[in-house]
């Protein structure tokens, strides 16, 4: 007896152990976190932008423009939010819950096309480092630190299996890591006069905003392509299935994410000419809800060595 690929028979079964389980997350939370640090962040681009026109400051000005591309972000994810809240109707019968992975997407991508602009810039400022002001630039980073700390600890009350939450945290992780990191360049700049000590602080962030961007880009193309989430084994899942009494044959097993928490399975299911396929299904449902937490599966049971009706053309 051959085993194709995505099947899995009575020979080959057995028990592969548990897996880890997904959970929800609550909509209601998520948004209280995202608009509390969403706040936050309007707040202290408003004051950069004040302290930048009346110190003509073209460095402050220009972080409140990079703020202003995370408050982007953070609004965005939670419009997102609020599109997910949507029920299904019509012909969107998974709702709106991939807007969420698409946000995620977005701000993965935004992140490194910050890093690439930073980079880009702090090379050049190797080359030619221009003179610092350093003790504005370390009072506004100290100040950008106890915010961005406010708002990090604001998103960690927020679901962590949420892509659309971790896109808005590593955003704010960013800030907070390039705040610290123009602090501590701006005191080796007064201590030294070191000048180059701010533009490898900003490499030293693009590298960190890299490092977050690829993880959201390739976590929220995994779920695009419909892999099999990452704590969820298909072989393990259908070895667990075959070994049910009566279970002659799983093939066509799919795994996937429709969002992010929200795993769902398909499979075709062959059973013994004199066994209750309706007792397999439900012996199935119940393995899959208590050892893998899927509760979305779709799965036809039919017997085997059944025949198919054939239609004879006219």
């Amino acid at each position: 007896m051959t085993v194709l690929p995505g099947t899995y028979r009575e020979r080959v079964a057995h028990d592969h152990g548990a897996h880890g389980h997904t959970h929800g997350f609550d909509l209601h939370a998520d948004r209280r976190a995202l608009s509390g640090a969403l706040a936050l962040i309007l707040a202290f681009m408003a004051l950069e932008l004040v302290v930048g026109v009346l110190a003509h400051s073209l460095a402050l000005l220009s972080d409140a423009g990079h703020m202003l591309t995370d408050a982007g972000g953070l609004a965005f994810s939670l419009f997102a939010l609020r599109l997910a809240a949507r029920p299904a109707a019509g012909a969107m019968t998974f709702g709106f819950r991939r807007v969420e992975i698409l946000s995620a997407q977005a701000n993965g991508i935004t992140l490194l096309v910050l890093a690439a602009l930073i980079f880009y810039s702090a090379v050049r400022r190797l080359v030619e480092p221009p003179s610092v002001h350093a003790g504005p630039v370390l009072a506004v980073a100290l100040a950008g630190v106890l915010v961005n700390l406010a708002a990090v600890w604001l998103m960690t009350k927020a679901s962590r299996q949420s892509l659309n939450v971790q896109g808005s945290l590593q955003h704010l992780l960013t800030d907070l890591y390039g705040f610290i990191g123009t602090a501590v360049a701006a005191g080796v700049i007064l201590a030294t006069g070191f000048q180059r000590a701010d533009p490898i602080a900003s490499i030293l962030i693009a590298c960190l905003m890299i490092r977050a961007g690829y993880g959201l880009v390739k976590a929220s193309g995994r779920i695009f392509m419909e892999a099999a989430p990452r704590d969820l084994d298909p072989q393990a899942i259908g070895a667990a299935l075959v070994s049910q009494p009566g279970v002659i044959e799983v093939h066509d097993l799919h795994v996937w994410e429709v969002s992010s928490g929200f795993p769902a399975l398909s499979a075709h299911v062959l059973v013994g000419a004199e066994d209750d396929c309706h007792a397999a299904r439900r012996r199935m449902e119940q393995v899959l809800r208590e050892r893998f937490a899927l509760d979305h599966t779709t799965l036809q049971v039919d017997h085997m060595g059944g025949e198919l009706l054939e239609i004879e053309p006219l």
